[in-house]
């Protein structure tokens, strides 16, 4: 990582840290930035990318944001759901703010969701786990029951 590179990565730490303790981490060639522990921002090629979903992306749209996105090798485009941040937005803090709000708050959301299929696929799963049980272990189980 260059020097220039570092900076820019504190410059956006910087920009986020009004919504929160933020910290980046290397990945994808580039950063993973959280804020209060949540992932809500690529930082690739110079770019800061912050999360979106369903909600938030016409907003992002609205202001001249583009998705990252990338191409597989063979040529397939990969739309993420993260969206460049606004360049006003890159000026300040205060500028930022509602932006990261945005982000995090998608980042909120998409926990929420993983939360809530767990337990749903663990109950899926449990009749195909017991399916699966030895014929000695079904058997010694009815008997139990008995």
């Amino acid at each position: 990582m260059t020097a220039s590179d570092a900076e820019f990565v504190t410059h956006c730490l910087e920009l986020l840290g009004a919504a929160g303790p933020s910290r980046a981490r290397r990945m994808f060639g580039g950063h993973g930035l959280y804020v209060d522990d949540q992932f809500v921002a690529l930082l690739i090629a110079d770019t800061l990318y912050l999360r979106t979903d369903e909600p938030t992306r016409e907003v992002f749209r609205a202001a001249g944001c583009v998705p990252f996105d990338y191409a597989t090798r063979d040529g397939q485009r990969i739309v993420m759901a993260y969206w460049s941040a606004p360049q006003e937005a890159m000026e300040s803090p205060a500028l930022m703010l509602p932006w990261a709000r945005l982000a995090i708050a998608s980042a909120l959301r998409a926990a929420a969701s993983k939360r809530s299929a767990a337990p749903r696929k663990a109950r899926a799963t449990a009749p195909q786990a017991a399916a699966l049980k030895p014929a000695s272990a079904r058997k010694a189980g009815r008997a139990a029951k008995r």
